[in-house]
Parts: structure tokens; sequence; C-alpha cells
């Protein structure tokens, strides 16, 4: 392999991965709202801004269009971040950028947790790039760098001096929604979470002129819609988040309320009344809530003990009426599990108004609590790639074959047309009046007649599509936004559900049944260390 002398002007190609089609990629709606890509590379475009001036950028989203040679021929060196799922098409991305004779950095939460997995690429870079930057510069701009630029470090970086993403490496007309980040870290202690352990257990926050910074470069950039606030956990410091929601709130109103965001939060939520009203007013209309399951043996042990003095139900009823739809986390698998967690799983998610329930199973991710108890237990087979439809990568204590079976059934009920829908019903008929920033607006027409032809008039699932708008014009044009907004994702949701996770669960099974897979050696990882500030 040759390398390509510098350019004068130093050349780096930023590139995000592809991810396969997932429930969070909405890809078979995404025609229905003329946009490629739910989200663009936060992650990516936040560490573009931390660069030198003197650089030229270009960022490279697989998930809106191929990667082609000229691009790679064209960067003097090609950086990869990503998530473990798309870890896959990464080692593609640095296989041909080294073909190239291109020099290749990965960094990200897939090699920070999975180094081993990227030892192809030319320097790996573990961790948070603020305050580190500079070993990437050198990486960069010169030759002999070690393979290892930067380890998992003692202390965070402050966020608070976080410069503003380069969104303008961007074309934003291609996603459904932005993203920006206004903290990092939980203070909880969920035995499976990986977050944690990269970002710790204190939250770092950036102050509201930092938040309002972005949201104005987004703004100038044209954007108007949808904006997700990444926190793992957004309210994680709630006395700040209190300071900021108000800033936010005074922004919406002076530009028209362009946006509407959305986040994940603790269920705790829902035992604040003034901060669900303070995240309503700002133009919060849905939040993603870890619920994990409504057992509380399972939540015990997962250390998920701020689930298990909340009445979930009620919790989720509450959020609901204060104006945001809940997405809902739940899992399946945990030692606590009998077989009798399914029924009770199903139970609670079809009662309630939860149509986004994401059901999956435990996976043991490599650096957690999880992955290290497993480890000495014995009982683990392999590092996870991210697939979340096979057996998992550890010995169950209720069995893999009742384990898949029961849950190849949840969620085939739960993604039938008339259990999604029948969900969608229940989450219309409860959600309160949302602020400005939740109503119908004139850039959803174009979606929504879609909807009406290819949901409501040549769609199998009709009758559903159209008793759910009958729910939606009976309580206002907020709901019937949602009505639609439900049924273009519920087209992803069944779809994905029938021609993919059921197909998959299944081949597990088989594979299960015909040739059961012994306890295997563990590929080396990293071990990150226990946060600091735990």
């Amino acid at each position: 392999m040759t390398r390509k002398p510098h350019s004068p002007t130093t050349r780096v190609l930023l590139v995000y991965p592809e991810f396969p089609t997932t429930y969070w990629g909405f890809q078979h709606s995404l025609p229905f709202i003329g946009k490629r890509a739910t989200l663009p590379p936060l992650g990516l475009l936040t560490v573009a801004a931390l660069f030198p001036d003197r650089w030229q950028m270009r960022l490279a989203d697989l998930n809106v269009a191929k990667l082609s040679d000229d691009e790679l021929l064209w960067a003097d060196a090609v950086l990869v971040g990503g998530m473990l799922v798309q870890t896959p098409s990464a080692l593609e991305v640095i296989r041909r950028a080294r073909t190239l004779g291109r020099k290749t950095i990965v960094g990200g939460p897939a090699v920070t947790t999975s180094p081993a997995l990227f030892d192809d690429a030319d320097h790996i870079f573990l961790g948070e790039v603020e305050e580190r930057v500079d070993a990437v510069v050198r990486a960069v701009e010169q030759d002999g760098e070690p393979h290892l630029l930067a380890s998992m470090p003692e202390s965070r970086p402050d966020v608070s001096k976080s410069p503003t993403p380069r969104f303008d490496l961007l074309d934003v007309s291609l996603y459904q929604a932005m993203a920006v980040q206004y903290s990092r870290g939980c203070p909880f202690a969920c035995e499976f979470c990986d977050i944690i352990e990269i970002f710790g257990r204190v939250p770092r926050y950036k102050g509201p002129p930092q938040v309002l910074a972005e949201l104005d470069a987004l703004r100038g950039l044209g954007w108007r819609g949808s904006v997700f606030f990444v926190d793992d956990n957004f309210i994680g410091n709630k006395r700040a988040v209190k300071q900021l929601l108000p800033e936010v709130a005074r922004w919406q109103q002076q530009q028209g309320f362009p946006f509407s965001f959305y986040t994940e939060a603790s269920v705790n939520l829902a035992a604040d009344p003034k901060l669900l009203r303070m995240m309503a007013e700002a133009g919060f209309d849905s939040v993603f809530l870890g619920i994990e399951t409504p057992s509380v043996a399972s939540l015990r042990e997962t250390k998920k003990t701020q689930n298990v003095s909340i009445d979930l139900g009620e919790a989720v009823e509450t959020i609901t009426r204060a104006g945001m739809d809940v997405m809902g986390g739940f899992i399946v698998g945990f030692d606590a599990d009998g077989p009798e967690a399914f029924e009770a799983q199903r139970e609670f998610i079809t009662s309630s108004p939860i149509p986004l329930a994401m059901v999956g199973l435990l996976t043991a991710l490599p650096g957690t609590q999880l992955w290290r108890r497993l480890e000495r237990e014995g009982r683990l087979r392999d590092t996870s790639n991210g697939d979340a439809f096979t057996r998992p990568n550890f010995e169950t204590s209720m069995g893999d074959v009742p384990l898949l079976t029961g849950y190849r059934e949840l969620m085939r009920d739960l993604y039938s047309a008339p259990g999604y829908y029948a969900r969608c019903r229940r989450a219309v008929e409860t959600v309160g009046a949302p602020t400005a920033g939740g109503r119908f607006q004139p850039r959803d027409l174009a979606p929504a007649a879609r909807a009406i032809l290819h949901i409501g008039i040549l769609g199998e699932r009709r009758l559903h599509f159209w008793r759910l708008l009958a729910s939606g014009l009976r309580r206002g044009r907020h709901a019937l936004r949602r009505a639609f907004m439900f049924a273009i994702q519920g087209e992803h949701l069944i779809r994905y559900t029938d021609e993919t996770v059921l197909p998959r669960i299944d081949g597990a099974l088989a594979e299960v049944r015909e040739a059961p897979v012994t306890k295997a050696r563990r590929p080396a990882t990293v071990r990150l260390p226990i946060a600091q500030d735990a």
C-alpha cells in the first residue's frame, strides 16, 4: 500500500457507516415523507467542529448515498465513526480506504467498547474527543503516530466548552429530523447499559446559550420540523434542565415555533408536573422511556431501581396526557424472567398508549456491568454484533428455545396490524393538546396525501388506517397529525416485523434446535473503567 502525499491543504473525509434495516431506521416509512434517513451523524459533526479551520472536510453518510472511490481518493485521511451495529459497513469502508492508500482513523462507541474489531484501521481512538483532539490532528497530518491514539481517559471532558457542530456539512433536506445534544451521562446504574460506562454517571451539560446557538444554526440552514435531543437521559440533572427549558421556550416563541422536539428520559419524568409542563411549553411532543419490564424482580436484578417505586402504567398515561407521545423500550430475557414474562409484557404494552414499543432480547454489551457479571459466572458465549433477533450472547436462565419462542409470539402480536393500530388509537385518544410546535403544519400535507393514497386507498391496512384517522378527527388537529404519523411509521414497523424480525427469530430457533452453540472464549475487548464520578 502506497500512501498518497499530503495535499497543500489537508483533506479529511468523515464517513458515517450504513445501518442495516432496523426498527429505529424507519426505512420503509421514509418514502412517505420524501427523506433518505432518519437522523444525521451528530457525533461526526461534533468532532468536525473541533478540527482545524485549515482542513477541508466533507461528510459521507452512507445512509443517504453510496460511497464512491472518487470521494475516498479526494481525501488524505478517512475518519470513520459509528455504533456496533454499523461495524460491517465501517470495516468495509476501512478496507476500501486502505486499499486506495488512504490513512484511516476510527472512533466512536463501537470502537470504544470493542477495539479489537477495528485492528485493520491505521489508528483507533477510544472515548470522547473533546480536550484530546490534538492526537487526531497529529495522526492526520503526520506519519509515525501509534495505532492506539487515545485510551479511555480518567476524567470526562467539559461539554460546556464544545463548539456548535458542523451542521453546514449536511444536506438537511435528506433527513427526517435533525439532532442536537444537551448532556452526556446518566445518574442511574442499569446493569445492561454501556452509556454510563462510556459517558459516566454524573451528567455533564451545555449552557443554554450553547443550545440556542445550535438551534440557530439549524434554523439558519433552513431546517423546519423535528429535532432530536440525543441525550440518553435528558432529565439526568433536573435542576439544570429546568434552567434550559424556559430559554428554549422563549426562543421557540420568538422564532414562531420552527421545531418540535423529542428526546429520551427516565420514567421519573412523570413524577414532576412542572418539568412536564416546561417540556411541553418548549415544544417537546414525544419522549422515549426505558421501561424495560413490569416485573419488579427483573428491575431489581438489573439495578433499574428508579422504575421500581413508580406505577409504570400510570407514568405512561401521565406523560401522554401532558402532550407527549411515549415510545417505550422493553427487554425480555432477564435471569428473573420466566415464561410468564411474555404475557406480562404483552398485557402491559397492549393496555398502554405506546404505539412504538421497542422490545429486545437482553444482550450483554462489552464493558457493561452485565458483561462483567456474566464473565465471572462463565456464561458469556461471544461478543454481541448488535443483532437483536438472534439467540443471546450468553447462557440464559430461561433456556434459548422458550425465550426465542416467547419473544417471537410477543413481537408477532405487538406488530400485527390489529395490535399496532389499537395502541395507536389509544395514544391518539389519550394525548393532550401540544404547544404550537406540535400542530399540523403545511409541511405535513404531502406525507398525509401519500398516506391516504398508499395506505388508506391502496394499502392492505386501509380499514385500520381510517379508524385511526377517525379517532384523530374526533380529538382535533393535534391528534389527527399524530394519527397520520403513526400510520406512516406503522408501514415500516409492521412490514419489518413480518419480513425481517420473525424470519430472523425463526432462523435462530432452527439453529438452536439443530446445533446448540457451546460456550466460546470471548474475543479480546477493552476493559472500560468504572466512571470515576460514579
